[in-house]
C-alpha cells in the first residue's frame, strides 16, 4: 500500500545561518509528516560549525516528535579531519543510522547497520549485495536511473529503497569551490559566501539558458525533480522511502502534499497544482526515471 510509503527529508545542501537551520528542523519536527530526517553536513566541512551549533537541539526536537532521525556523512572526503569525522560517525550509528555519502565512511561503519546515499554509485545487483554485506541495510538510489533498472535493484532481499522525489538532484562534488571562485575568492578564505545563495545560483549558458545550479563545492540541477504520477510503479516496484530534498521553500507544505498523495486524498495533478504555489519559479522535470534526458517533463 502507498500509505505504508515512509516520506524522508533529505539532509540540507545549503548553507543556511545556525539559527534559521534550527527553527527549520524545529518546524519539521513539530508540524510535518515526515517519518525520517536526515541531519548533517554533506557539502563542506567547512560549514560543519553553523549545524554543530544547533545540532543536540534539533536531534533531540525530532526524536521527540517521534522522527526517526538519520546522520549523514560528508559527499567528498579529502582531508584528514573529514576523514577522522567521518570514522566518528560509527561512535553514533548504534543510536542512530548513518548515511554514507561517502565510501570511506561505508568503510567506517562496516559492522554497524547505516545507509548508502545518492552520491554513491549503486547501478547493479552485486553492488548492493556487497554493501549489504558490510552492513548497509537502507539504499538511496542515484537520480539518473530509469524505472526498469530500479524495479530490478528493489527485488533485494533484507534492505529498504529510497527514491528522491522532490527538490534539486545532486549531481556532482568537486574539491574546488565554485562560489569562492565566482566572488574571486580562494577557497581558504572564502568567506562562506555560498550563503547568499540559499536554494543554489543558477548557472546560464552563453546563450542565457538556465542550465545547472552550483553550491559551493556542489553541483545540482537547475530543474526541481518531482516524481508524482510515477509514485505507484515506484511503490510497486519495491520502493519503500521518497526523498524529499529541502528547498528555500515551505518544506512541510511539500511534505503534507507527498502525504496526501501516498494516503490517496489527491491525485497526481491536483499534487502538482500544490507543489506549482508553494515553489511558483521552479521548474519540475522527471525525465530520468522515464529513461529521457534529465531535464524533460514527462506526463506519468
Amino acid at each position: 500500500m502507498m500509505s505504508d510509503t515512509k516520506l524522508t527529508l533529505g539532509p540540507l545542501l545549503y548553507n543556511w545561518p545556525a539559527e534559521r537551520r534550527r527553527d527549520f528542523y524545529f518546524a519539521i519536527a513539530d508540524d510535518s509528516p515526515y517519518d525520517v530526517v536526515h541531519v548533517g553536513e554533506v557539502v563542506c566541512s567547512k560549514r560543519q560549525p553553523f549545524l554543530d551549533a544547533c545540532l543536540g537541539e534539533i536531534v533531540g526536537r525530532l526524536a521527540a516528535a517521534g522522527k526517526e532521525v538519520v546522520l549523514s556523512s560528508l559527499m567528498l572526503v579529502t582531508s584528514r579531519p573529514e576523514r577522522e569525522a567521518a570514522i566518528g560517525l560509527a561512535a553514533a550509528a548504534g543510536d542512530y543510522l548513518v548515511e554514507a555519502n561517502d565510501i570511506s565512511a561505508a568503510a567506517a561503519l562496516t559492522g554497524y547497520p547505516f545507509m548508502i546515499g545518492p552520491m554513491v554509485n549503486v547501478y547493479n545487483e552485486d553492488t548492493v549485495a556487497q554493501l549489504a554485506g558490510l552492513g548497509a541495510t537502507r539504499f538511496c538510489l542515484p537520480a539518473e536511473l530509469p524505472l526498469p533498472a530500479i524495479a530490478k535493484l528493489a527485488k533485494a532481499d533484507g534492505v529498504e529503497f529510497e527514491i528522491q522525489a522532490f527538490g534539486r538532484l545532486p549531481l556532482a562534488i568537486s574539491s574546488r569551490c565554485y562560489h569562492a571562485r565566482l566572488h574571486h575568492l580562494h577557497k581558504d578564505g572564502c568567506r562562506f559566501v555560498c550563503n547568499q545563495d540559499p536554494d543554489g545560483l543558477t548557472v546560464r549558458t552563453l546563450d542565457d539558458e538556465p542550465f545547472l545550479a552550483m553550491n559551493g563545492t556542489q553541483t545540482l540541477s537547475h530543474h526541481y525533480q518531482r516524481l508524482l504520477g510515477e509514485v505507484p510503479d515506484l511503490v510497486n516496484a519495491g520502493i519503500t522511502h521518497l526523498r524529499l530534498w529541502p528547498q528555500d521553500c515551505d518544506m512541510v507544505a511539500v511534505g503534507r502534499t507527498y502525504r496526501d498523495l501516498l494516503d490517496g486524498m489527491i491525485d497526481a495533478e491536483e499534487a502538482a497544482e500544490r507543489l506549482g504555489d508553494v515553489v511558483p519559479e521552479a521548474e519540475f522535470a522527471n525525465g530520468f526515471i522515464h529513461g529521457r534526458q534529465g531535464t524533460a517533463l514527462v506526463r506519468a
